[in-house]
């Protein structure tokens, strides 16, 4: 029986196994630098070849642990999904560290720990597993947020996001307790039987609202996002990078699992706290970018916006609300780590420059970058043809079909508004007041993410890549 639930935890097992031998390397060996090095591109090399095992691994759903922990098509679209998200923003932080002398073996074996973390998050069927998993992850963040211990920004940065991290997880925990005590029982099926049997009591309802605040804050939601803006300005660039891919999909996956799984049967009451939520990231997300003159601060504003239209399609809590949630979240990453290719190098005179006006003009001094990030902008913007537009039309479509329309209708004006910021950047590019051009070289690596990602978002209008076939067969394991 143990041996048949190691084979289900195989790939977190793997990988887990994989940071301490990777801590014990860095600690011991004599060249750190070296070794820090050989460590950054070797975790790259298995998250991606995971994220390729996982992907290529036979369908079906397979439990472990006495069902409190599940292997379905669900779990392993969003596990290839953010393991991949999570290597190309590491491949992406080698030149950056190693410019800003940060170049540390520790810092790729926290992101080897936090995936492992993120992989128990979205497989999770019982909430204790759920709990040890996004705190695995929330620990290891913490730390790379303050990697960069000169910088007072880094330092704050990962002190409010520890305090704020530790009010989540009470509140979060309060919630777990709240549905055993009126359940009985941690387990997701046995949550759904007492669900079943009849209409939510006042302890379990109340154990559902202190869960989705948790988990609220884990995707960064309004009203619990206070902490992104601050932690994606002063955290390292790389690092904000990561907060914007990976483990947003980590969370979006679990907010997933725990109401669809554990309260599935319940959609009418935890459907009016994500439309909340929804509306709520949406518009804040939107209209607090506008006046943001950082470009990590309007990032931080724009993932919020995105997040918002990401519960838009969990709120309709059905199989193609799920489906269209997968298809965003895969769009996203996707743009976000072009968008960071860019940010990266950002600079003048070897030092960081992360003021948009910096950007006055660029198109005359790097074309072919401008173009990269405009495409990509337009993309984020959800400007058709491009392929964010139809991210942002499956999950309107699927609040349509749900009969949320009022929610679509609050979706198409927070994403007009929203546009206003992406274009801004853009016409600075275009037609700006000119200003001290950038100098920064862009490493070959950075080139390959920055064009990838652009090309994709033309290209992908054709098929979507086929991701829009591999969403629908994972959402059909989460909700039947």
């Amino acid at each position: 029986m143990i041996m048949d639930d190691l084979t289900v935890v195989l790939p977190e097992v793997v990988l887990a196994v994989f940071a301490m031998a990777a801590l014990m390397f860095g600690t011991y060996s004599r060249n750190h630098d070296a070794a820090s090095r050989l460590v950054l591109w070797a975790t790259v090399a298995v998250l991606v070849g995971l994220g390729a095992w996982i992907g290529m691994s036979p369908a079906g759903t397979r439990t472990a642990f006495d069902g409190s922990f599940v292997n379905d098509g669900f779990a392993r679209f969003s596990k290839v999904l953010l393991l991949w998200g999570a290597a190309c923003l590491l491949a992406l932080s080698d030149a950056w560290l190693e410019r800003n002398k940060l170049m540390k073996f520790e810092f790729p074996v926290l992101i080897a720990l936090a995936s492992v973390g993120m992989m128990t998050m979205v497989s999770a069927h019982d909430l204790m597993v759920l709990y040890m998993g996004l705190e695995l992850q929330s620990l290891s963040l913490y730390v790379i947020a303050a990697f960069r211990r000169d910088s007072l920004r880094s330092t704050e940065a990962g002190l409010k996001y520890f305090v704020l991290g530790a009010l989540s997880s009470g509140l979060l925990l309060y919630g777990c307790s709240l549905v055993y005590g009126t359940t009985g029982t941690t387990g997701f099926g046995g949550i759904t039987q007492v669900v079943k049997a009849g209409d939510l009591s006042t302890g379990l309802l109340f154990g559902l609202v202190f869960l989705c605040a948790g988990m609220a804050f884990k995707v960064s939601a309004a009203p619990f996002h206070m902490w992104t803006p601050d932690v994606y300005e002063g955290a390292p660039t790389p690092v904000t990078g990561l907060f914007a891919t990976a483990p947003k999909v980590a969370a979006a996956a679990m907010f997933a699992r725990v109401v669809h799984d554990g309260f599935g049967s319940a959609v009418a009451d935890w459907q009016q706290i994500l439309a909340f939520l929804s509306v709520a990231s949406m518009f804040l997300g939107a209209i607090a970018a506008i006046g943001q003159r950082n470009i990590k601060r309007l990032m931080a504003y724009s993932s919020i916006s995105h997040m918002g239209f990401v519960l838009m399609g969990l709120a309709a809590g059905t199989a193609q609300g799920a489906e269209a949630m997968l298809i965003y979240l895969a769009i996203y990453v996707t743009m976000n780590v072009g968008v960071f290719a860019f940010i990266l190098n950002m600079s003048k005179d070897g030092t960081p420059v992360m003021e948009i006006s910096a950007l006055g003009l660029y198109s005359r001094v790097e074309p072919a970058r401008a173009l990269c990030l405009a495409v990509l902008m337009f993309s984020l913007a959800g400007l058709p043809p491009l392929v964010g537009f139809w991210g942002k039309f499956f999950v309107l479509t699927a609040a349509v079909d749900a009969g949320l329309v009022w929610l679509a209708v609050a979706g198409v004006i927070a994403s007009a508004i929203g546009a206003f910021y992406y274009l801004r950047i853009i016409y600075l590019m275009y037609f700006g007041e000119p200003a001290e051009a950038l100098d920064g070289a862009m490493p070959a690596a950075h080139w390959v993410f920055l064009g990838a990602s652009s090309a994709a978002m033309v290209l992908g209008i054709i098929n979507l890549f086929g991701v829009e076939g591999l969403a629908a067969a994972a959402a059909a394991t989460l909700v039947n």
